[in-house]
This record gives structure tokens, sequence and C-alpha cells, in this order.
């Protein structure tokens, strides 16, 4: 049975192509001026510190980190013929990241779990030829839509990102909001980090609707919440302690 999937404008119709082998070598409070909240349109929320975590982020691991350094790997063998192929696989990568980030169906596509691997294969490379994925990252889904591990690849898109950004020494800011960011918002942040010290920083984003608006950063050792669920949370015991 053909795929029909609904990603963005396009709707995806084809039978599903060959199998790719994934194979070679085919203080800082106030480091946000602007107050209050995040949210679509909205100003980023300024922070307080509220705890120093341990000396460094919490390692990266399991299937996505497999996933990221096999990638690595292959985009260092490639360097000999292309000396931009990391680059090139990196934004192929934050490509298919901003989809997930920005697009609801196809976010619902990749964790649906009643699809089999033939419908998933034909969506999803279909959805990689629409927005000129390069082969190795389009054989890398492959590999994870067999593995089923297909849901896994905002982590692996991260955690690849990661490793990069670790090898060219620069730092990971992790960042979390109610809503994704916005264009504007994520200049902010760095740039307020930057003033504040940091150097070469990268965003790696994430969407907990939990928090309720504001955000929380964490960058090396230092964790920054803003949200408004700690505001209340605060406000709470402040009214038990005063009862």
């Amino acid at each position: 049975m053909a795929v029909r999937l609904r990603c963005g404008n396009a709707y995806v119709k084809r039978p599903p192509p060959p199998e790719d082998a994934f194979a070679r070598p085919c203080p800082l409070p106030s480091f946000v001026a602007d107050p209050a909240r995040t949210g679509p349109g909205s100003p980023v929320a300024a922070a307080e510190t509220i705890q120093t975590a341990s000396t460094s982020s919490p390692q990266l691991a399991g299937a996505p980190q497999r996933y990221a350094h096999a990638l690595l790997g292959i985009a260092d063998d490639l360097r000999a013929t292309e000396p931009g192929a990391i680059d090139r696989i990196a934004q192929d990568l934050e490509t298919l990241f901003a989809l997930w980030r920005d697009d609801a169906p196809f976010r619902d596509f990749i964790a649906d779990p009643r699809l089999d691997a033939a419908k998933q294969r034909a969506g999803a490379f279909a959805i990689l030829e629409r927005v000129g994925i390069g082969a190795e990252v389009k054989n890398l889904v492959g590999v994870m839509i067999t593995n089923r591990r297909l849901s896994a690849l905002p982590a692996v898109a991260q955690a690849f990102g990661a490793l990069l950004a670790e090898r060219r020494g620069q730092q990971t800011a992790e960042v979390v909001t109610a809503h994704p960011l916005t264009d504007t918002q994520r200049a902010q942040i760095v740039a307020r980090l930057t003033e504040a010290g940091y150097s070469g920083v990268r965003l790696s984003e994430s969407v907990d609707a939990s928090i309720l608006g504001g955000l929380i950063v964490r960058i090396g050792s230092r964790l920054y919440d803003n949200s408004i669920k700690s505001k209340l949370q605060r406000l709470q015991y402040a009214m038990k302690g005063a009862a």
C-alpha cells in the first residue's frame, strides 16, 4: 500500500525505494535582558541561577551517540576527497532537526509505532529527497528504520552536533522552553551567553510544555532556571514559609 503522509505542504505518495547500506564512503543571572516569558513571538526570559551542577554536562549515551559517532567517522573519511563533508553532513542533520522541531506532522510520523519499515522508509526517503538531504544521512535514516530507531533521529542530530562542537572547542548550551524558539530568541540567547564570557556557543534545543513558560539553560557546570514552573514552586514554598 502506498504511503500517504502530510508533512509541511507536501503529501508523500510513492513506493519504498531500495534499501541503502550505511557504508563508507557513500554571574550570569541577567544574561538575557528581555523580561518575562518565551513563546511564539515573545521575548526570551531573564534567567536566575538556582544551582551549580557537576563539573561536566551529562554525557550523551546509547544508540543516538553510537549513530552520531558512526556518521562522524564517515564524514572524516570523506574529507580526503571532500574537505567540506563534515559541514555538509552537519547541515543536513540541522535541516532534519529543524523540520522535526517546527513541523508537527513530521514529528508524529517518525514517532508513529504503527508504521511498518516499508511505509516508514517510503515516507522518510521522500521527505529527505524533497529537502535535499545527502546520501550519508539518507543511509543513516535507512539503517535507523531497519532497526526501528527512527524516533531517535532528533537525538542523533543533537549528539552529532555536540561531538562536532566538542572537537571544535565550542560550548553547547542546552535550552529548554515551553514553545519552540524563534530565530530572534536564539540570537538573543547566544548574544547574552557570549557577552557573559562563553565563546563559540551553539544551542541544543528541546521543548517541554510542562515548564509553562520562560526557559531553562544549562551550559558547562551551570544551570539557570527561569521557567514559570520554577517560579510558581518558589512562590509556593515562600507562602508555606510565611504561613
